[in-house]
């Protein structure tokens, strides 16, 4: 299951554990207690579908357990479970290096466990240890802090953008199957770990453990909100990440691995690649009135068709890569405002133009045309018709 960026920055402070406090530590830590070392040995793991090659037999080391992963299990959280920590679970993935992408781990994948590794948080010491001090060299918080990123995975499987040649033409040109059915007649709506059927098999070249990603077709034809008679294109949304684990000739059966928007039978999938995560970098240029470059772009599309955006949500403006946008600039959002400046008896009177400081918007995708952004920072609510500039 994929990572969630979750932010804890100055919460935890910690202390690291020798081995031969454990003991002591598992007595006044909540959920110590039940982190006991599994006696040395093979432990035989059972047959179970996962896109790794998992070890079949495992041999547990002296003071280690092991876990075998169950719905909805993250490394982060497992880390915090037997860890005392959550920013510690690259020490869960460098024991388990079968696991290649530490945002995917599957239902009965085995995982080794260190628990001499086991941290204690500062409020829950017991006596015989409340006194120690940390290592120096890990006095830095920055050092074990996660980076804060403006753009992950969760963003990614949410993301709309514009199809230019209609959803349609686009789907053709990925090559796209379709969700043909599901397990359960019954329901309509779709979410994590139900399985769905789809209209590509072996035949097609489709193998157990391809991921696609699902496309759900949310907007058609458009209009520029400014710009008479111009037609954007159809939005298409990002839905979610399907992994297939049984091919037929003509078709397959997947399961939902993770989706943030239900589901749907008719919607699309194409093949999935793992997005790069992209780190917060703010700009400081934000002193007012912003100045605004040429050939800036204006907000034309909001996420679920929203009023007013802020940060988190996904917009898409009307400049793309033709006009030399990239993924990773940060824009600044900035509302254009015209005022009056002479007398109330001016039959027409005079009036002066500014403009103020809204947010800031990472670009996240590019068309040739439009890009999608991810809205990093707002003071204010950003609309549909405002502008983004360099």
């Amino acid at each position: 299951m994929h990572q969630p960026n979750r932010l804890h920055a100055g919460r935890w402070r910690t202390l690291v554990v020798a081995p031969g406090l454990l003991a002591v530590l598992a007595l006044a830590v909540p959920g110590l207690g039940a982190q006991e070392a599994a006696p040395a040995g093979a432990i035989k793991v059972e047959a179970h579908a996962s896109k790794w090659d998992y070890p079949k037999e495992l041999n547990v080391p002296e003071g280690s357990r092991t876990h075998m992963v169950q719905k909805g299990d993250t490394l982060w959280d497992l880390a915090g479970r037997y860890l005392g920590n959550p920013y510690a679970w690259p020490q869960i993935w460098e024991l388990n290096q079968w696991v290649k992408d530490p945002h995917w781990i599957y239902p009965g994948d085995p995982l080794i466990i260190d628990l001499s590794r086991a941290v204690a948080t500062a409020d829950s010491m017991p006596d015989a240890v409340a006194n120690l001090q940390p290592d120096q060299r890990r006095a830095d918080p920055s050092a074990v802090r996660r980076p804060e990123l403006g753009f992950s995975f969760q963003d990614f499987i949410q993301l709309p953008f514009f199809a230019a040649e209609g959803a349609e033409a686009h789907y053709k040109g990925q090559g796209a199957f379709t969700i043909t059915s599901n397990k359960r007649d019954d329901r309509r709506f779709l979410g994590d770990g139900e399985t769905v059927y789809m209209n590509g098999g072996a035949d097609q070249g489709v193998k157990t453990g391809d991921r696609f990603l699902v496309l759900k077709t949310v907007a058609r034809k458009l209009a520029h909100p400014t710009i008479a008679k111009k037609n954007l294109g159809d939005v298409v949304q990002q839905i979610g990440v399907v992994r297939v684990t049984t091919v037929l000739p003509k078709g397959s059966v997947a399961v939902i691995e993770r989706c943030l928007d239900t589901v749907e039978i008719g919607d699309h999938l194409v093949r999935f690649t793992e997005p790069a995560n992209l780190p917060l970098q703010l700009r400081t240029d934000t002193a007012e009135p912003i100045q605004v470059a040429a050939n800036s772009a204006l907000v034309v599309y909001t996420r679920d068709a929203k009023q007013h955006s802020a940060g988190g949500d996904m917009i898409i403006i009307d400049r793309g890569a033709n006009d030399g946008l990239k993924v990773g600039e940060v824009l600044l959002a900035v509302r254009v405002r015209t005022f009056p400046v002479g007398s109330d008896t001016d039959k027409k009177p005079p009036t002066e133009t500014t403009t103020h400081y809204l947010g800031q918007a990472l670009v996240v995708r590019t068309e040739a045309q439009t890009a999608t952004c991810r809205v990093l920072r707002s003071n204010e609510e950003v609309r549909t018709g405002d502008t983004l500039t360099r």
